[in-house]
C-alpha cells in the first residue's frame, strides 16, 4: 500500500521547508511518496526546491501560474500510490493528523476522507467573515449533492487512487473543492470526516483565497453539479 502526498505550491518560501520536514518526519503504515508542484512561484520557492534531492520526493514546475486546480491535476497525474492525500504548502493544516485521516480507508470503511476543521479539532481564531463564507459554500455544497459533509473546503481531501481515476478534474483554480466533491457524491463515494486541527493564516502571513474565490465557487458548485 501506498500514498501519494501532492502538494500544490505557489509563492511559499517562507513555509516549504517546515511542511516538506513534517510531511516527510511523519511515520505511516503505507510507504509514501511526495509530489510538490510548483505553480510558476516568483518569491524564491521555485528555486529553494529545485534544490531537493531526494527519491522519495518529486518536483514538478509548471512554467506559467495557472492555480491550485491545475496544480493538484498536475500532481494527481503523477501520482502512483493507491490513496492521494491533499497537503498545503502553509503551515495550517498539520502532517501528523495522517494517521486519522487514512484510517478510515486503511480499514475498509471509505473511499474517502475529509479532514473537518469544523468538528471540534484545536483551531486559531480569525475572521468570521472567512467562517461564514466555507459554512455557506458547504451547506450549498450539501444542497446540491445531496451530502451532509461540515467543511467542503478543507485541504485534507484523502481519495482511493482507483476511485480519483474515474473523475475528469476541469478546475484551474479553487473551483476544484467543489468540483472533487460534487463529482465524488456523483460516484456515491463513501465518504468519511474526521475532525483536524487547523492553524489559519490572515493575509498579511500570506493567506491567497478571498471573498472573489467565493463568488467562483458558487458558480462551480451549481456548474459541476448540473452542467458538467
Amino acid at each position: 500500500m501506498k500514498l501519494s502526498i501532492v502538494i500544490p505550491v505557489y509563492n511559499e518560501k517562507a513555509t516549504i521547508r517546515e511542511i516538506l520536514r513534517r510531511v516527510q518526519a511523519v511515520k505511516l503504515p503505507v510507504r509514501k511518496e511526495i509530489i510538490i508542484v510548483d505553480d510558476c512561484s516568483r518569491d524564491g520557492t521555485r528555486e529553494i526546491l529545485a534544490g531537493i534531492k531526494d527519491r522519495n520526493v518529486r518536483v514538478l514546475f509548471h512554467d506559467a501560474n495557472q492555480g491550485k486546480g491545475a496544480a493538484l491535476r498536475t500532481g494527481f497525474a503523477r501520482a502512483n500510490g493507491d490513496i492521494v492525500l491533499v497537503q498545503d504548502a502553509d503551515l495550517e493544516y498539520d502532517p501528523n493528523e495522517y494517521p486519522q485521516l487514512l484510517a478510515p480507508i486503511l480499514d475498509g470503511r471509505a473511499d474517502v476522507v475529509y479532514g473537518s476543521r469544523f468538528m471540534g479539532g484545536t483551531h486559531r481564531v480569525l475572521f468570521f467573515w472567512h467562517y461564514v463564507g466555507n459554512r455557506v459554500l458547504t451547506v450549498l455544497s450539501n444542497i446540491v449533492s445531496n451530502l451532509n459533509l461540515t467543511d467542503m473546503e478543507t485541504c485534507y481531501k484523502v481519495i482511493s487512487s482507483k476511485l480519483l481515476r474515474k473523475i475528469r478534474l476541469r478546475s484551474q483554480r479553487f473551483g476544484i473543492e467543489p468540483e472533487i466533491t460534487i463529482k465524488l457524491a456523483k460516484l456515491r463515494a463513501r465518504i468519511y470526516e474526521v475532525p483536524i486541527s487547523y492553524s489559519g493564516r490572515d493575509y498579511a502571513e500570506g493567506k491567497k483565497i478571498g471573498w472573489k474565490d467565493g463568488l467562483a465557487a458558487i458558480f462551480h458548485i451549481l456548474r459541476y453539479r448540473f452542467f458538467d
